[in-house]
């Protein structure tokens, strides 16, 4: 008996330490950042330099029909298919269907609610 609550506490206490160890070690930085009145943060100082790299490097690209009158692109042959045209559907597909004819209530026609005579 005696040795029984040794080991619970032994297993308690490691597995208080390995809760411990796992939840400080692991610290994820955090998703947002802050920024205080004086200025901004370093990591949004880093992602604007970032992006104005960026827009610099497609400010330098340009763009020439040249391309168009290479050979190799002169010799490409267009495999698609030609869109057959179809005739347009109705304006609203959900809209119920009118009928040619609306039904009439003739004088044969059964009435299925009749209204109390008060």
């Amino acid at each position: 008996m005696h040795n029984k609550l040794i080991f619970i506490i032994l297993i308690v206490v490691i597995a208080g330490g390995v809760w411990y160890g796992l939840s400080i070690s692991g610290a994820p930085e955090p998703l947002l950042v802050t920024t205080t009145p004086e200025g901004t943060s370093v990591s949004a100082q880093s992602t604007d330099q970032e992006i104005i790299g960026t827009l610099l490097a497609l400010r330098a690209v340009t763009l020439s029909g040249s391309i168009f009158s290479d050979p190799s692109f002169v010799t490409l042959q267009d495999f698609g298919t030609t869109i057959v045209p179809e005739p347009v559907g109705r304006e609203n597909p959900f809209a119920p269907l009118r009928t040619a004819a609306p039904a009439s209530a003739g004088a044969g026609a059964a009435k299925l609610f009749t209204p109390s005579g008060r």
